[in-house]
């Protein structure tokens, strides 16, 4: 058993990088991506013994992080800080970081402006690389309802992006 609950932690550390990028498309604030990242895995550690092995812990994560974000929105305990400092691009040109953070400022703001379900599944597929199918088990949905949220989300960007990002998106 302890050597089971030793992989566990093992896994689930290695999964912080995507947990906190799903938690930063969720949330738009460092600062709340980070105590949702915190309370995810503190639940996740307090059920540790619940997870069965041999099944997709990030899926498992994943629906713990979107459980523990409704409840924070529930409970209306939510605060709105901007995300920013997100690319620190100290040393390039002026003019090519100030067009850098521009578009990353803009390309930001179309992702918030989505509906939560459908910014869900772009993060997960667009920016984490997931598959429909990992990406459906990780929200308990239907493929189908994932390629339609992937869809609408990424409709709805290219339009607020302009001409040159639905070839982007697109290719995603």
């Amino acid at each position: 058993m302890v050597e089971v609950m030793t992989g566990f932690r093992e896994e689930l550390v290695s999964l912080l990088p995507r947990l906190r990028r799903f938690a930063l498309a969720t949330t738009n604030s460092r600062h709340e991506a980070d105590d949702l990242l915190q309370a995810a895995v503190e639940r996740a550690l307090r059920h540790e013994t619940s997870w069965q092995q041999g099944t997709r812990l990030d899926s498992w994560m994943f629906k713990i992080m979107q459980s523990v974000w409704l409840d924070e929105l529930r409970a209306h305990r939510r605060r709105t800080e901007p995300l920013d400092d997100i690319v620190n691009l100290a040393g390039e040109d002026g003019r090519d970081s100030m067009t850098h953070q521009l578009q990353f400022a803009e390309a930001h703001a179309a992702l918030q402006a989505l509906p939560d379900e459908q910014r869900a599944v772009i993060a997960l597929v667009v920016l984490d690389g997931m598959s429909y199918q990992q990406t459906a088990d990780a929200l308990n949905i239907p493929v189908g309802t994932v390629m339609s949220r992937l869809a609408r989300g990424r409709a709805i960007l290219a339009s607020r992006l302009g001409a040159d990002a639905k070839l982007k998106i697109a290719k995603t």
